[in-house]
């Protein structure tokens, strides 16, 4: 006898509605089955996040790239500890000795902070080199010392350049720098070419050369002025203070008068030579004497003038107690100058005049 077989009727879905996941079909009526569901959603979760990944990595490989470009341009700006900036680099335009300026610098930085961030190049072992902004690091290791506030005044805002920059670039940069500034004389800008002629690391070794190299924006002229300046202080710089406070019409006077005069520059020296009271005046007085003989043939004379040099300086100070407080007297050669808070002007001409005869002719 025969087993009769069973057919089980199976109701099949339309072949639209059959959705195949990682090779599983969907489950009966359409819907997915549970282990369907999960590999779907699984694949979906890889898919969404390697997308984000990959927009991650894009993103970052902008960022970097763009960091690199700002920093090749010196615009990546930080806050650099001040004692790892070093000024080793390049030789300074400014001279030793007080910078009267630097004071105001301090206030203004003090009351509303710091508007140009100085500029710096990364050294080998972890600090910085200076390149431009030499009063503004001054201004803050100053606020420094006098606040001892580290939290504030410890770092300061610095440009960090690309490294590896040419020396002579760099020497650029600052002269340009400084050329801006209303201030800067001929006398620190004779000084900055000395600098660079005598730095081992340039290539050029002659001062004259060197203006030309430096000072290339500024006019023929000005070039020659400091040139003449460079002969100044080659001849007495070491023995000036106030180098900066030497105006132009002076300098070349004075130049001229060590072209015609010999020895004039030992003299120069030795009138200065010691004198370690003297103001940016008193030592402008004496190299005004001494170029008074070139100053006297520009003037047509027609013959050397025959004043002598003198050769007194300033060591006699002294002070006078009177009702309106201290007088500070100084006396040196050619010049007494009496210092009091009173208004001499108030002071009726004919009786000052007479005050003045009177203690002239008792100093006879």
């Amino acid at each position: 006898m025969s087993r009769k077989r069973r057919v089980f009727e199976i109701d099949m879905p339309d072949e639209d509605a059959v959705e195949s996941v990682e090779g599983f079909p969907v489950g009966k009526g359409g819907r997915r089955g549970p282990m369907a569901a999960a590999i779907s959603e699984t694949a979906e979760s890889s898919r969404s996040r390697a997308e984000l990944e990959a927009r991650i990595r894009a993103e970052n490989d902008a960022l970097a790239q763009e960091h690199v470009r700002l920093k090749k341009a010196g615009l990546i700006t930080d806050l650099v500890p001040l004692d790892q900036v070093i000024t080793e680099k390049l030789i300074r335009d400014r001279a030793d000795g007080p910078d009267e300026e630097l004071s105001e610098l301090v206030a203004s930085i003090r009351d509303i902070g710091l508007s140009n961030p100085i500029r710096v190049e990364p050294r080998d072992d972890g600090r910085y080199e200076l390149i431009q902004g030499w009063r503004r690091l001054s201004a803050y290791r100053k606020l420094l010392e006098e606040t001892g506030d580290t939290e504030k005044w410890g770092r300061i805002p610095a440009g960090i350049a690309a490294k590896g920059e040419q020396l002579e670039g760099l020497y650029r940069r600052m002269v340009d720098e400084n050329l801006v500034r209303k201030d800067i004389s001929f006398a620190e800008m004779a000084q900055l070419a000395l600098g660079y002629a005598s730095d081992p690391d340039t290539q050029e070794n002659d001062p004259d050369k060197a203006v030309s190299l430096l000072f290339r924006s500024a006019g023929y002229q000005k070039r020659s002025y400091i040139r003449a300046f460079i002969k100044l202080i080659t001849a007495i710089g070491d023995d000036l203070r106030f180098a900066s406070d030497i105006p132009r019409a002076l300098g070349l006077a004075l130049v001229a008068r060590l072209d015609e005069v010999q020895g004039l520059a030992a003299a120069v020296r030795a009138e200065l030579e010691g004198w370690e009271n003297r103001s940016a005046q008193d030592e402008l007085e004496v190299l005004r004497r001494f170029a008074a003989g070139a100053a006297a043939r520009k003037k047509g004379d027609g013959e050397q003038s025959a004043t002598t040099t003198p050769t007194g300086r300033a060591k006699t100070t002294f002070q006078v107690q009177r009702p309106q407080g201290m007088a500070k007297c100084t006396a040196s050669n050619g010049r007494l100058e009496i210092r009091l808070q009173r208004d001499f002007s108030a002071i009726e001409r004919r009786r000052l005049e007479a005050a003045v005869q009177a203690m002239l002719e008792q100093l006879d």
